[in-house]
């Protein structure tokens, strides 16, 4: 019985790449001025800028790769806002999370250490330090108060709480007896990337900005969540949480609520079914924006802007004729409109609301560059008071700069943090492409990666790569992975089918209580446009995804024999294990389905992976993670042992010590990119 290691992995990305011939197999090691495996160390990325209040200096996180500790290492590094001054503010590889004070002249941040994360300040002036905290956990949601005396923030209380009393005999002195026994009561017990969740609830603190004891200001069996919204008085923090009795059966139902510094009240902003969140008080303190919508149970839904009076009156929609999902409210200084990033087509875009309803795109584009495996739409921006922006500024060649957006004037970039490592790379092109869905005629967006030294009189293997969620978006932005597929000389096909975001609620939700559904004829019908343009070898076409992506793959191949072989990365492949088993149980059955399993056992059957195992013919391996709790490595075990009952050729790889994010971790992300590729050219080898 073979078996397929990480180790074998590297190996056979090292003996994989170009193609030789025009339709040969797959032979030989990548050019070396194309993207190779090893260059993934070498990549840096900037993430949540912040620009001071005047609008003179950005800080941002600076993200890289340490080879030698296999792990991102993120830095704090600062700028003028004309891009001279570059340089770093800290050097552990463990720092983020930044706040300016209200008057610029102090950084409050997040450094991590032996004893955890920890709260510091840094005078910009002098360039000092001092260490605000010792923890027992992670803080998070930092927020300085406009007064400039406290620092508000996040963080878990411990509140053990056995639902009965369990009696042990005392165990002889010197005896070594197994650990303890664990008692689980609530619901929500385990989450993806933290594993088995500690007892307790996320609370409220402040600490003075000068040093001193943190104070807890809420209490309860709770999640009190941010961002973090200060009244200007700085007497009240304004923040969203579900405090409601039925919080475990209703995960999404938050409120906006306010807390007084001085005794801890908390006072409730809105109320209706649905999340209400990411509060943004208005200069004046007259108005508190926030986002949410009216939950309808659907697997999607628009976040919307709102905007209400302080105390919680007159709450009315902004953006009710703005199909589009809203996303980090920031107020204008004369509290006349707020800026918006919202999704459009695959790409983030920043715009601005005024209070009457009226919107403006300001910059259309060039937000993103936040996810270096796979081109998943992301990016985030702040603004200063006089109202310049900057923006993590990334693009389809390369991941996320530093941008500056000047009232009035043109997107500029202030960094180029890859230069070093790609200006010597021959990347694959990036084309975007549009085509029409067989199913319905619907237009759907995608994008094609074509070899470095591409040759369109050539005929190519295809990878049709497809993105998760199923509620999430790919775009024309920088992706390791399928630069890498590329360089070994495949073409590369993406798209986002039906069920996808930044097209409108309508389009999202024609895979409502339909998943997998016609989503796959789309990914078909795109497949279909490719081979059209007559550079593809229909015999050589290979498909792969995580997460939604491997729910997809794995019905693709219970559906079609046209694909030589496949990659299922940590899929669902039965629902009824997947809903009572997942992270969230509270969440998937009611959103994504009509019912609970047990009640609609067909309905969920007809929409697993494994209920076509039958048809499949396809060469298929399986990747996950072993602390995979999104979707556990038990659905892969699963649809693996039919695969080989039914005498299928089959692989399934393990990830050691990786959660859903399988490419947490360099090597993983290389190892991933290694095992797809070898089993690929496994069997292109037999084309010939």
């Amino acid at each position: 019985m073979s078996r397929i290691t990480l180790a074998v992995g590297f190996l056979v990305l090292a003996t994989g790449g170009a193609i030789g011939a025009q339709t040969g197999p797959i032979s030989g090691p990548a050019a070396p001025d194309h993207l190779q495996p090893k260059d993934v160390f070498g990549l840096e990325w900037a993430a949540g800028p912040q620009i001071s209040p005047s609008g003179g200096q950005i800080v941002y996180v600076r993200s890289s790769n340490d080879i030698q500790h296999d792990r991102a290492r993120t830095d704090l590094w600062i700028l003028n806002a004309d891009g001279t001054g570059h340089r770093a503010l800290t050097t552990s590889g463990r720092a983020g999370s930044l706040v300016w004070s209200p008057d610029g002249e102090r950084l409050a941040y997040l450094e991590g250490g032996d004893d955890g994360s920890q709260l510091w300040v840094r005078w910009m002036d002098t360039g000092q330090t001092a260490r605000l905290t010792s923890l027992t956990h992670s803080p998070s949601n930092l927020s300085w108060s406009p007064d400039g005396r406290w620092i508000a923030f996040s963080m878990l209380v411990p509140e053990p709480d056995s639902p009965f009393q369990v009696e042990m005999p005392g165990k002889p002195k010197g005896a070594e007896w197994a650990p303890a026994l664990k008692i689980i009561d609530q619901m929500n017990y385990r989450a993806d990337g933290a594993g088995y969740l500690e007892e307790g609830g996320t609370h409220l603190f402040v600490v003075p900005s000068e040093g001193g004891v943190p104070r807890q200001l809420t209490s309860g069996p709770w999640n009190h969540g941010g961002p973090l919204a200060w009244m200007p008085d700085s007497r009240r923090l304004v923040f969203s949480a579900n405090r409601n009795p039925d919080a475990e059966l209703e995960p999404l139902n938050t409120e906006v609520y306010s807390v007084t510094i001085g005794d801890g009240s908390v006072t409730q902003l809105t109320h209706r079914l649905g999340p209400d969140g990411s509060p943004a008080v208005s200069p004046d303190g007259g108005r508190i924006a926030y986002l949410g919508f009216d939950d309808r149970y659907q697997g999607y839904q628009i976040t919307r802007l709102y905007v209400m009076d302080a105390d919680g009156g007159n709450a009315r929609v902004l953006t009710d004729g703005w199909d589009r999902d809203m996303g980090n409210p920031v107020w204008a200084s004369d509290g006349r409109s707020l800026f918006v990033s919202f999704e459009e087509e695959g790409e983030v875009k920043i715009g601005r609301v005024t209070l009457t309803g009226g919107t403006e795109t300001l910059m259309d584009g060039g937000v993103g560059g936040l996810s270096l495996g796979r081109p998943y739409t992301s990016g985030s921006f702040s603004v200063s008071q006089e109202g310049t922006i900057a923006f993590t500024d990334g693009d389809a060649h390369r991941p996320a700069d530093v941008g500056l957006l000047s009232p009035g004037g043109a997107p500029q970039r202030l960094t180029q943090l890859n230069l070093d490592l790609l200006q010597g790379k021959q990347l694959g092109e990036v084309e975007e492409i549009w085509f029409t869905s067989s199913f319905d005629g619907r237009r759907v967006q995608g994008w094609v990666v074509k070899p470095p030294d591409f040759d369109p009189s050539k005929r190519y293997p295809l990878i049709l790569e497809i993105h998760g969620g199923p509620f999430a978006a790919y775009g024309p932005h920088f992706a390791a992975e399928n630069q890498l597929y590329a360089a070994a000389g495949y073409v590369v096909l993406y798209i986002n089918p039906r069920g996808s975001t930044s097209y409108g609620e309508e389009f999202g939700n024609l895979i409502h209580h339909a998943y997998p559904g016609h989503d796959f004829d789309d990914l078909m019908s795109g497949v279909d446009a490719i081979l059209e343009r007559g550079y593809v070898d229909e015999g050589r076409l290979y498909v792969t995804g995580g997460s939604g992506g491997g729910v997809l793959s794995s019905w693709i191949v219970g559906h079609t024999d046209r694909f030589r072989a496949a990659a299922v990365q940590k899929p669902v492949i039965n629902w009824y294990s997947f809903v009572l088993y997942a992270d969230g149980p509270a969440f998937f059955y009611k959103y994504w389905f009509p019912g609970p399993p047990w009640e609609h056992e067909r309905h969920y059957m007809e929409r697993s992976p494994l209920a076509y195992v039958g048809n499949v013919t396809t060469p298929t391996m399986l990747i996950t993670g072993e602390q995979d709790w999104r979707t556990p490595i038990s659905e892969s075990e699963q649809y693996y042992a039919a695969l080989k009952i039914r005498g299928v050729p089959a692989a399934l790889v393990r990830v050691p010590e990786a959660s859903h994010g399988i490419a947490a971790r360099p090597s993983h992300l290389i190892g991933k990119v290694a095992h797809i590729l070898g089993w690929f050219g496994k069997w292109d080898q037999e084309v010939h």
